[in-house]
């Protein structure tokens, strides 16, 4: 796999990236047992330095709009149980649980949610009033999104992009090419935001996602129900955000299958 790099790289960039260009597991397997290692052609710290720098800009922008933690319930809710969902990420991987995680909340009418790389997160208002989300589905939500933080989604798709030539330009990052920092911004919030994850990743946020909520004491069996509401609210399909998912049903048994794996963790959590 490491070869790749050689030749899908110009010259003068496979050679500067010869050294960071690696297979990676990110994180261990859990109860769950996601186990794929990645190709990575970007560091993880060049991918949370542009994460962090896109969502201060998202705050700032947010804040002009008084579209930020609004209703100061609603703020306290979503933290409270992401402050239970934050320890339990160190069973997939030691480091996180220190990470500096945030989370807020946007006044959009939007079906979203996300986590950026290194822990950054956000919700939006339009999830969870127009489904009326209880506790459980909201753990449910932001334990998928800390799923692709965990397993760096985001810096494997940048990988993925400069590997196939449509993101050169975010190698000069790596040599310090003036504009590159910022098209490495750009593409990092290309893949979050605006390009549908693959099937691969968002079966692994799911049971991820799964487990980190029964650890933390939250119904692990509400991440089906989550689903139901949300593909009621879009005409039988997912939201434009989860588009990539598989079909309602096949997703309906994975998550029934894996939230029935870690029922006895869940238990455990609320003993």
């Amino acid at each position: 796999m490491k070869s790749m790099c050689k030749f899908v790289m110009p010259a003068l960039v496979a050679g500067a990236l010869a050294t960071g260009c690696q297979t990676v597991q990110t994180t261990q397997g859990g109860a769950v047992g996601v186990q794929r290692s990645q190709l990575m052609m970007v560091s993880a710290q060049e991918v949370e330095q542009a994460s962090s720098k896109q969502y201060q800009d998202m705050l700032a922008e947010a804040r002009r709009k008084n579209a930020l933690n609004r209703d100061a319930a609603t703020v306290q809710r979503v933290r409270r149980i992401v402050s239970r969902l934050t320890p339990q990420t160190g069973v997939f991987r030691p480091d996180a649980p220190s990470w500096a995680w945030e989370v807020n909340v946007f006044s959009a009418d939007e079906l979203n949610a996300w986590c950026m790389a290194g822990g950054k997160m956000a919700i939006y208002t339009g999830l969870i009033d127009r489904l009326r989300l209880t506790d459980d589905e909201i753990a449910a939500v932001m334990g998928h999104e800390i799923a692709h933080a965990l397993r760096e989604h985001a810096r494997e798709r940048v990988s993925k992009a400069m590997a196939t030539g449509l993101g050169i330009s975010v190698a000069g990052a790596l040599l310090g090419v003036g504009q590159a920092g910022q098209d490495l911004m750009g593409t990092v919030a290309k893949v979050t935001f605006e390009l549908p994850n693959s099937r691969e990743h968002e079966t692994e946020a799911d049971r991820m996602g799964v487990e980190l909520a029964a650890r933390a004491g939250y119904d692990p069996r509400a991440a089906v129900t989550l689903w139901n509401k949300m593909a009621s609210q879009s005409a039988g399909a997912p939201p434009q955000w989860l588009s990539t998912h598989p079909s309602h049903a096949s997703r309906q048994r994975d998550l029934g299958e894996y939230a029935a794996r870690v029922m006895p963790l869940y238990q455990a959590a609320r003993r």
